[in-house]
C-alpha cells in the first residue's frame, strides 16, 4: 500500500493520502488508498471519502474509463513498477 501511495503522491500530487484496511463487513481483509486533493470542498476535507453523496459514486461521469483515465493509469503503473524495483 505504501508503494501505491508513493506513486500517487508523485504522479497525482494530492494534498495527502488516506489509507484504510478493513475486514469487518467482508469476509476478507481488503484495503483502500484514497488520495485527497486541494480542490475538494473545504467542509469535506476532515471526513472520509465514502461520506460523499452517492451521486459521486454512481454517476457515470465519475466512473473510470480507459479513454479518460488511461494515460494516468499508465503513469501510475510505471511509477509503481519503478518503486517496486527499488524496494525489492
Amino acid at each position: 500500500m505504501s508503494l501505491i501511495g508513493e506513486a500517487i503522491l508523485k504522479v497525482c500530487e494530492p494534498r495527502r493520502i488516506n489509507y484504510s484496511i478493513y475486514g469487518n463487513t467482508d469476509a476478507y481483509l481488503h484495503a483502500h488508498v484514497f488520495p485527497r486533493y486541494n480542490w475538494e470542498p473545504e467542509e469535506r476535507i476532515p471526513y472520509p471519502v465514502w461520506q460523499y453523496a452517492s451521486e459521486k459514486w454512481c454517476n457515470p461521469k465519475y466512473q473510470y474509463s480507459n479513454e479518460t483515465h488511461g494515460e494516468l493509469k499508465e503513469k501510475l503503473g510505471k511509477e509503481i513498477d519503478g518503486l517496486m524495483k527499488k524496494a525489492y
